[in-house]
């Protein structure tokens, strides 16, 4: 299993996103310091998804006017953790 760490765009109330994937499953994800409550559901939704659908689900959602959001960030983390 290999732990990742991604410091996401200033844009974004969140500072920090973790995450395992094993097998090409997305595993122990935490968002620190996000909107509390998206947080936590983007966390459990994505427990247990394959990373491309992960990816596939969240990817251009954007908060407000911002271009981006913290799902959105977690894409971008993701696509990070693929690329090695």
């Amino acid at each position: 299993m290999a732990h990742h760490t991604y410091k996401p765009d200033d844009a974004v109330c969140s500072t920090l996103i973790e995450f395992d994937i094993e097998e090409g499953v997305l595993k122990n994800l935490r968002v620190a310091d996000g909107c509390d409550g998206n947080s936590k559901a983007v966390s459990r939704l994505c427990e247990g998804l394959k990373v491309d659908q992960a990816i596939r689900l969240l990817k251009g959602i954007e908060c407000e006017d911002k271009g981006t959001s913290c799902a959105d960030q977690l894409t971008k983390a993701l696509e990070k953790a693929l690329k090695g």
